[in-house]
């Protein structure tokens, strides 16, 4: 009971805040399902590795680019093994516990440095919800995950670096690469973070040198040590040096930027894009009103990754990382002039009371968002079940049971899971690994999945024998092949429908 007591004495309504945030967030991730886009290929890609104890160099996986170089497998390797162990120890809800604590380790970062450098749970906790905000778009599961603790970890250094001058927190930087660059392409954001507290020192010397009148060096020496042996761990990974080539390669890809939707920028549209822009307008707004004078590194990393957010809709997310502990700062700053949010010196015993209750029911909310009780509530249907139902689990199966030709035409998104569970008989036309596929491909596949004129053609081009196309995105094409004498329809559901070659 003494034990109960000094815990409620210690929990304010401050703790609570920043509680609710978190868990809030854990419970969110719970909720998501396993899509179907990226995930499968990359755990196909894990098994492989495991099971062969090397990294492909070549494509196995489609007969459009069957043997073709595609280095990105040595950029993903580590988190595709990652993933594939986990899933095979604890199937789907093992793998999307996984991803929550991933999702939230990161947010617990940046809640922690918001705290830090705030000296409020409250105005971190609405730093971080900012942060969440713009993030909550990008949480599916698939190697990305990682790189949000991994970019927040690079914060986390630097920050407690600057405020204690432990020189032991500048090994975190190569040890956080490393892992970084053998799990995701975005690695180079890691090496951006660093480069803006070199920024931020250089700066401070400047203005220094114009106060006093004489240069200082010597601050600007840990962050240069640290973007240096950074830069270094990138090349502990099987490309080497070649990883320079390979990221110049993605960043000239017009296939990339194109075709998939995260390479282009946010719109209003969406509601993910007018979140970002509102928040973006809010911040610039808190920045210029804050009686708390905005930092070099804060205005620096506003505008890099504010253009990066407006660039692209993958780059939302980072916008908010990086932002969340800079507006519990200034929201801190403007709480304190406006006299808001001052802690009661004490606590009476109805307050703790109500924190008692307030934490249960936190704790209640997380336990029943876990992956075992989604069945029970009644999510819309893209989150409905562990695995997604746009999934086609069902109509690949029908394929392998009934042994339908292997030359398949499928919708995009059904290649990933197709690469998971009907490898190796059935090889894909095209997936979500876009850069692999040229132009021509992608041009043939959009003439064929639009039913235009010449899409019979085509098929007879590859010597397609089997479609599995999805309802929707592929409704001209079903009809077209309905009324083909040379079509037959074999196999339909809510998310598939087949046809076979009539010959």
């Amino acid at each position: 009971m003494k034990l109960l007591d000094r815990l409620l004495s210690i929990i304010t309504v401050e703790h609570l805040w920043a509680l609710t945030v978190v868990i809030g967030i854990f419970s969110f991730v719970n909720t998501h399902p396993i899509r179907p886009h990226d995930f499968w290929w990359h755990l196909a890609i894990g098994r492989d590795i495991v099971t062969n104890q090397q990294i492909s160099e070549a494509d196995i996986y489609s007969y459009t680019r069957l043997g073709e170089p595609y280095p990105s497998y040595n950029i993903f390797w580590l988190m595709e093994v990652f993933l594939f162990v986990v899933y095979r120890a604890g199937g789907p809800i093992l793998t999307i516990l996984t991803q929550s604590f991933l999702i939230t380790s990161a947010y617990v970062v940046i809640l922690w440095i918001s705290y830090r450098k705030s000296h409020s749970w409250r105005t971190a906790a609405f730093g971080t919800l900012f942060a969440a905000a713009m993030g909550f778009g990008n949480w599916n599961i698939r190697p990305q995950a990682i790189t949000y603790l991994l970019g927040a970890l690079i914060f986390l250094g630097i920050t407690e670096y600057r405020l204690s001058n432990k020189k032991l927190w500048l090994a975190l930087f190569p040890a956080v690469m490393i892992v970084w660059v053998n799990s995701h392409g975005s690695f180079p954001i890691g090496l951006a973070i660093i480069g803006c507290w070199i920024a931020d020192e250089a700066w401070n010397i400047l203005i220094n040198r114009f106060r006093k009148h004489a240069w200082d060096l010597k601050p600007i020496f840990p962050s240069v040590f640290a973007f240096v042996i950074s830069a270094l761990a990138c090349l502990v990974n099987p490309l080497g040096l070649g990883i320079i080539t390979y990221l110049g390669g993605m960043a000239s890809n017009t296939t990339v930027q194109n075709n998939i939707l995260e390479w282009m920028p946010p719109t209003l549209n969406s509601l993910e894009g007018g979140i970002f822009y509102i928040g973006l307008l809010l911040l610039a707004v808190l920045l210029a009103e804050s009686p708390k004078r905005p930092t070099f590194f804060e205005v620096i990393t506003f505008l890099l990754f504010g253009v990066l957010g407006i660039k692209y809709i993958r780059g939302v997310v980072w916008f908010g990382l990086v932002m969340g502990p800079v507006v519990a700062v200034h929201l801190a700053a403007l709480f304190a002039q406006l006299g808001w949010g001052k802690i009661p010196a004490r606590q009476t015993a109805s307050v703790r009371r109500l924190n008692l209750i307030f934490l249960l029911a936190l704790i209640f909310l997380g336990f029943i968002s876990l992956p075992w009780f989604k069945q029970f509530f009644p999510f819309v249907p893209t989150k409905r079940g562990l695995i997604s139902v746009e999934t086609p689990i069902q109509a690949t199966q029908f394929i392998l049971d009934h042994h339908l030709s292997p030359q398949l035409f499928h919708d995009m998104a059904f290649g990933s899971y197709l690469i998971w569970a009907a490898q190796p008989t059935y090889k894909v036309f095209v997936d979500s690994r876009i850069e692999l596929f040229p132009e021509e491909i992608w041009d043939d596949y959009w003439t064929i999945s639009s039913a235009q004129s010449n899409w019979q053609y085509l098929l007879d081009k590859y010597q397609i024998r089997t479609l599995m196309l999805e309802p929707e995105k592929q409704s001209k094409l079903i009809t077209a092949a309905n009324h083909s004498p040379m079509w037959l329809q074999v196999y339909e559901d809510d998310n598939a429908v087949v046809f076979k070659r009539n010959d």
